[in-house]
């Protein structure tokens, strides 16, 4: 049984969402980030990152006490305004190729404790205190964890008919996308949405292991004090089957002293190797794998797929225990600076462009993850490999916001 609840949120005013909200602060490039901070004084780069040209010249407490100020600036100035009542949202991302609904709510740390709220990925413990101390002293959340329930026939005609009224916001972002939100305030229409989730048993987390982690740490950390915002985290749920999820590629500096022969013949003994020559060959299917090295395509295919466990079976992890680690001798992969990823939402001619500049010298392209498998491991209290999955959708910064 899953838990819900509205929050009285904060949010730009109507006539400046398109300006204040933002892609991930991560995702910017440097000369992207001083152009929006140099001319759109609206931005929420500007609360995210209130003094960027002397950032690295102050300690994370102090940087995290500005983000704080500049955020309570934002709402003096009425920039952002806060919600009069708790509500919930309905928020829609329509991209090129993709539509994404989902509910923004409340989700509950009890959940979290509790494996309702269910996880498939570890977490780094500075990480985790690292962004529990940016929770404790910004004192707000504008990063949702990205949860998905299973299919719900009358959930998502509910969402459908729903989409239909007037919504809060409409607006599209620089890269084309269109957002769409509406506000769910109705008494009743919340009881509603509450007993939805109340029947689901468990939900999962698709993306934000950190956040929700950091979540609970926050609460275990300041919960004397009594504050019920600390009870529940922000979160963005949406219906498994509306999510999209990619694979995370691999790109690996050198060959670890091997010669080309010598790697391609040690290949042969778990994988049957076929050289693609020039084509953009990537896999399609499982326990296939796609290699890039010296110019050319390499279709790599997995002679033995009988495995001890559902963690052993994932194409991440047969990668690292049959190339990664044996041949090229990347034991750490979050940490080896050998090795680097790129999503699979980017072209393939990416990996190529990366390995052709000389930089690395090898790629390895996988098929993406099934969210059945993401579900098996989470219900198995089991974790993938680091940079397994890349999940859309990604929320816009400083579109709703969760004081705390």
């Amino acid at each position: 049984m899953a838990t819900i609840v509205p929050f009285k949120a904060v949010r730009p005013t109507r006539d400046k969402v398109s300006l204040v909200t933002s892609r991930s602060y991560d995702e910017y490039s440097p000369a992207e980030l001083a152009s929006q901070l140099d001319y759109n004084p609206f931005s929420f780069l500007h609360v995210l990152n209130p003094a960027y040209i002397n950032q690295q010249k102050a300690s994370a407490t102090t940087r995290f006490k500005q983000v704080h100020t500049k955020y309570e600036e934002f709402k003096s100035e009425e920039v952002l305004k806060q919600e009069d009542k708790p509500v919930f949202f309905l928020y829609e991302i329509q991209s090129k190729n993709q539509i994404f609904t989902g509910i923004i709510a409340g989700t509950s740390i009890e959940d979290y404790k509790n494996n309702v709220i269910k996880k498939h990925e570890d977490t780094l413990e500075y990480r985790v205190e690292y962004f529990k101390d940016y929770l404790h002293l910004t004192g707000f959340n504008t990063e949702p964890v990205l949860i998905t329930y299973p299919e719900n026939t009358e959930l998502q005609e509910w969402i459908a008919q729903r989409k239909q009224r007037r919504p809060l916001y409409l607006f599209s972002s620089l890269n084309r996308d269109k957002h769409t939100l509406w506000r769910i305030k109705d008494a009743n229409e919340i009881l509603w949405l509450q007993q939805q989730f109340k029947n689901i048993k468990s939900l999962y987390i698709a993306d934000g292991h950190h956040r929700s982690a950091s979540a609970e740490m926050l609460y275990d950390q300041d919960k004397a004090a009594g504050n019920i915002n600390l009870d529940y985290f922000m979160s963005f749920l949406i219906c498994e089957t509306n999510l999209k999820i990619y694979e995370y590629n691999r790109i690996i500096r050198d060959l670890n002293g091997l010669t080309k022969k010598q790697l391609l013949t040690a290949l042969s003994a778990d994988f049957t190797v076929e050289n693609k020559h020039l084509e953009l060959w990537k896999p399609e299917q499982k326990f296939s794998f796609g290699m890039y090295l010296d110019g050319e395509f390499y279709a790599l295919a997995l002679k033995d797929a009988e495995f001890n466990s559902i963690s052993d079976s994932l194409d991440a992890q047969i990668l690292y225990d049959k190339v990664l680690k044996p041949l090229l001798g990347i034991d750490d992969l979050r940490n080896d600076e050998r090795i680097d990823y790129i999503p699979g939402s980017k072209s393939i001619t990416a990996i190529k462009e990366t390995v052709d500049s000389g930089e690395y010298e090898i790629g390895f392209m996988l098929y993406p993850a099934s969210i059945n498998e993401i579900k098996q491991l989470a219900d198995n209290s089991l974790i993938m490999p680091p940079k397994s999955t890349y999940i859309e959708p990604k929320f816009r910064s400083g579109l709703v916001i969760y004081e705390l």
